[in-house]
């Protein structure tokens, strides 16, 4: 009778999670690619109006 070669499967299952890491790191790569022209215009609107809130509060205390 044969006997398992844990070795073997050990390695098998150490490349099948680095794989998915590696494919895992690329989609976050390409989100992270596809984001910036979306999430600079909503992080744009914020301090826009973070700034008008704080300039109404300096015009109140004048």
């Amino acid at each position: 009778m044969a006997t398992p070669n844990y070795g073997y499967e050990k390695r098998q299952r150490e490349l099948a999670k680095k794989q998915k890491k590696e494919e895992k790191l690329r989609a976050k790569a390409a989100r992270k690619h596809d984001d910036p022209e979306p999430g600079q215009a909503d992080a744009g609107d914020q301090p826009a109006g973070a700034s008008e809130s704080a300039d109404s509060a300096d015009g109140s205390s004048d």
